[in-house]
């Protein structure tokens, strides 16, 4: 039995056409369906739904033979124990710096002020501030990033952003764009050496059936 672990959305939509590709096809939507593990045309491969942040680790630990997880997730998990064979140019977004459309956030880095910044992505934004030598106080957040900086809470947030439409309608504004994000396909270890037939095709399926 191979598993794959996917996240609900956007990355299970953008996901099919690359199990099509492998001629796997999975026969519920999770969207009606109540069910966790979802089967499919081919006896021997399902798909098990599970949090974006938690494909990582069920994958690293054998939960799952292989899954599709964000770069920005596997950043913030570490990627440890992980084969990363593919970016599968799926879900693609960026990461970005954005502040309240009165907040001077170039003189702020450029006077060296300490910044107060909300994030979901607390390894990548302090790598990121690190690496710009700025200070930073990092908040850790888990949802509406928008709203900290309208409350005051923080001066600016690093976040992921698709359209910049969210931001907009709360009068913040995008200031730094320094990650590009897609999603990868990523294997567990020891399932390679031990399925390695069956995985190695599907990797290859989906390796033919990557968008431009």
């Amino acid at each position: 039995m191979i598993t794959l672990a996917l996240s609900k959305g956007r990355i299970f939509e953008e996901t099919l056409p690359l199990l099509k590709a492998a001629g796997v096809e999975v026969l519920e939507d999770p969207e009606t369906s109540r069910k966790l593990i979802l089967s499919t045309n081919q006896p021997d491969v399902r798909v098990v739904l599970v949090r974006a942040t938690d494909v990582p680790t069920y994958v690293q630990y054998g939960g799952a033979d292989l899954g599709v997880a964000g770069r920005d997730v596997l950043i913030e998990h570490g990627g440890a124990g992980l084969y990363q064979p593919l970016d599968l140019n799926i879900a693609r977004c960026r990461m970005s710096v954005a502040v309240r459309d009165d907040f001077d956030y170039a003189a702020a880095v450029r006077q060296g002020s300490r910044i107060r910044v909300a994030t979901k992505y607390t390894e990548i934004a302090r790598q990121h501030f690190a690496d710009k030598g700025v200070h930073v106080d990092l908040i850790k957040l888990y949802g509406s990033m928008e709203l900290a900086p309208l409350t005051g809470l923080a001066d600016a947030i690093v976040d992921l952003v698709s359209t910049g439409n969210t931001l907009r309608a709360n009068r913040l504004v995008e200031v730094e764009h320094f990650m590009d994000i897609s999603s990868r396909l990523v294997v567990n270890q020891a399932a390679l050496k031990l399925k390695r037939e069956p995985l190695r095709r599907m990797i290859d399926a989906f390796a033919s059936s990557i968008p431009a």
